[in-house]
């Protein structure tokens, strides 16, 4: 892809305001956010034989389900009540005080990334333009993307998360634990695979690589990914 249609996708993402900065989850009634739990992009069966109907009713109607509850529980009488959610991570974050409230926002942002992040109809595999541009630019190819994210999914230790973050005008490999999230220090993440248990256990086993493997091979949502992106003239552009 040439710079100027990278530069006319990019702006596109822009004008969007950037999908994760949205605080999507919530929404601002009489000037208090009401913390939702979002629908699926899918139905609960879409993602099989990679992900199993019953892992993801449990893992969205339940862990995802309870993140959400509980943070609308935890703004209550804070000066939280009033921000969307990526605004009380940024805010909780690093303050003894409100590290429940941030645990909480933080699991409910990751997890409804995470759906997004994954799509039934034609994910997974090398992408196309832009993305795989930038995979070209940091790690060679897709095959060493490929390698370097399953490598580092591998060795994350206990439960967590992997990411795929905008860094200036190329891409990076990152991963957080727990429920820490790039939202919380400004990054622009792209993608994410849930690591904890919850995500694959009853699919996989304690086989997370087996399971990274399918999500990167069949359901890694590459245009979630290209909406993502920031840019500007000088910035992000295709090679």
């Amino acid at each position: 892809m040439e710079r100027r249609e990278f530069l006319k996708v990019s702006a596109g993402a822009g004008a969007a305001a950037l999908f994760y900065l949205t605080g999507f989850g919530c929404s601002s009634r009489t000037g208090e956010a009401r913390f939702v739990l979002p629908d699926l992009p899918y139905p609960a069966d879409a993602l099989e034989p990679h992900i199993s109907e019953r892992t993801v009713r449990l893992h969205y109607g339940k862990h995802h389900a309870g993140y959400v509850a509980k943070t609308r529980k935890g703004v209550k009488g804070t000066g939280y009540g009033s921000m969307d959610l990526t605004e009380i991570i940024r805010r909780a974050q690093g303050r003894s005080e409100a590290t429940a409230l941030y645990n909480n926002a933080a699991q409910a942002f990751n997890h409804n990334f995470y759906w997004h992040s994954l799509t039934p109809e034609g994910g997974g595999g090398k992408p196309t333009g832009v993305m795989n541009a930038l995979l070209d630019r940091t790690f060679g190819s897709y095959d060493g993307f490929r390698r370097a994210f399953l490598s580092r999914a591998g060795s994350q230790f206990g439960s967590g998360w992997i990411w795929l973050v905008q860094e200036e005008d190329q891409v990076k490999i990152t991963a957080t634990s727990n429920a820490d999230t790039p939202a919380a220090y400004g990054e622009v993440p792209l993608l994410t695979v849930d690591l904890w248990e919850h995500a694959y256990y009853l699919d996989y086993q304690n086989r997370r690589v087996d399971y990274v493997t399918a999500c990167l091979d069949h359901l890694l949502n590459w245009n979630f990914a290209e909406k993502n992106l920031i840019g500007s003239p000088g910035s992000v552009t295709a090679a």
